[in-house]
């Protein structure tokens, strides 16, 4: 039974939350919102502190300890994959502000408490997976392409990439197989963390939601994703510095944007899940 509390929530049937059309509107609605809450808590020393220097271990660890420097742009662009599992502490500020509860920086631990939290973990478990099936699949594309030795310098492997057929083989079959991997995790993942922190619906149900929100609204879901990329992308060219900022607004922002896009339960609802 407790497997299956994880999967489809607490209640005796899974409750399938109501899902919304939204327009460009709404968008510009919930990043305006993720600018307030950013500026009104100072969430990116969270992510100064703990999420750089993790990034920065891991990339050195990768492309110096193991010689792997063909990983190194996959890395980096697969933290997006992984985004909104990383965000779930900012989510959390920004629903107790909603509520009006007193906020510090240590409230983003307070996931831990969640009646929701085995289906977060299951959820999040899911995208690490999704996360290194990405890097396995971009070592064997360059491997296809350029071998098992490595390059050994950046030097000689940004020659490989950017001067040679081979190299321009890999930009574009790399970023088309990555758009398939961005495609599933952004599909399961854009609404359900967020959904999860506020009911405790399960893994199924809040991938589900996910879903529909994502085929309710393909056009408006593909512009927010657009925004997400970008703005991850300006943030990372200068060594990840810019993500400080760009990482708690987009956290923030998702929260809201999952406001705009599920109803919220009814009374009747709300006061049985409590």
């Amino acid at each position: 039974m407790a497997h299956f509390h994880v999967v489809a929530g607490a209640g005796e049937v899974p409750a399938y939350p109501v899902v919304r059309k939204i327009t460009l509107a709404d968008l510009k609605e919930a990043l305006a919102r993720g600018f307030d809450d950013f500026w009104a808590m100072p969430s990116h020393l969270i992510f100064i502190g703990l999420i750089y220097p993790i990034i920065g271990f891991v990339l050195a660890a990768l492309t110096f300890t193991n010689n792997a420097l063909p990983l190194l742009y996959p890395l980096a662009s697969g933290f997006a994959l992984i985004g909104p599992f990383a965000a779930i502490g900012l989510y959390e500020i920004s629903r107790r502000r909603e509520q009006g509860l007193p906020i510090a920086w240590q409230d983003a631990f307070d996931v831990l408490k969640s009646p929701s939290i085995p289906s977060i973990a299951a959820l999040g478990v899911l995208l690490l997976v999704i996360f290194f099936a990405w890097l396995a699949t971009a070592r064997l594309l360059y491997e296809s392409l350029f071998g098992y030795a490595a390059p050994a310098s950046y030097g000689q492997f940004a020659d490989q990439v950017l001067t040679t057929a081979e190299g321009m083989r890999l930009i574009v079959l790399g970023n088309a197989l990555g758009f398939v991997f961005a495609l599933v995790a952004f599909s399961i993942s854009v609404i359900s963390f967020p959904l999860l922190l506020d009911r405790d619906v399960g893994a199924a149900v809040a991938v589900y939601t996910s879903i529909k929100a994502v085929a309710m609204n393909p056009l408006t879901m593909a512009l927010w994703g657009l925004i997400v990329a970008g703005a991850l992308f300006f943030g990372s060219i200068l060594l990840f510095v810019g993500l400080a900022i760009v990482m708690p607004v987009l956290g923030h922002a998702t929260w809201h944007l999952y406001r705009r896009v599920v109803e919220p339960p009814h009374p009747q609802e709300a006061h049985s899940a409590t």
